[in-house]
């Protein structure tokens, strides 16, 4: 499961504790509860239904798309922005190999040049970055494509110094007005 950041305010500390504390003791199994009973304990005791509807409270709501001057685009990243969200996020990966590549600049901007990552660190960049669920194939494509490189042990990558075409440009700074 992917992570994420989830914002929790407590107003009462010590009532929350104490919320807390009485949820675990009616928890009468021989072992503690599990991850998922934990997070909805954790937002019952924050003052929650439970983490869904923590969740549904904490949720951003949709930041309305600004123009992109379809004109000045290309039919190649008009069909590639499709695959992006409101927010710069990739929905999900094309069949066609062409858009596939395109859409790889669009996550590969994502990264830092000046800083090697952990394979955890690119997997929780590309899970903010996307919405389907399969970070390992976009970082193997971004490894295959020479758009990022790792060790041969696969405990550092580093983003390669890419020429971007004038189409991954156009894309690029599209998505950076999405996401920002």
């Amino acid at each position: 499961m992917a992570r994420e950041s989830l914002p929790l305010v407590v107003d009462d500390l010590s009532a929350f504790a104490k919320s807390l504390r009485a949820q675990l003791l009616k928890h009468e199994l021989p072992q503690p509860p599990g991850h998922q009973t934990l997070l909805n304990m954790l937002a019952r005791a924050a003052g929650h239904r439970n983490l869904q509807a923590l969740k549904a409270r904490a949720a951003p709501a949709p930041l309305p798309k600004p123009p992109v001057p379809a004109t000045e685009l290309s039919d190649i990243v008009k069909r590639t922005l499709r695959l992006f969200d409101d927010r710069g996020r990739l929905t999900r990966l094309p069949v066609k190999r062409s858009l596939q590549l395109m859409a790889l600049w669009g996550l590969w901007m994502r990264f830092d040049a000046k800083r090697p990552y952990r394979e955890r660190e690119v997997n929780e960049i590309l899970t903010a970055w996307h919405s389907f669920g399969d970070y390992c194939t976009l970082r193997r494509d971004l490894i295959t494509q020479k758009l990022m490189a790792r060790t041969p042990d696969s405990s550092v990558y580093t983003k390669l110094p890419a020429r971007p075409g004038e189409d991954a440009m156009a894309l690029m700074r599209a998505l950076r007005q999405l996401g920002s």
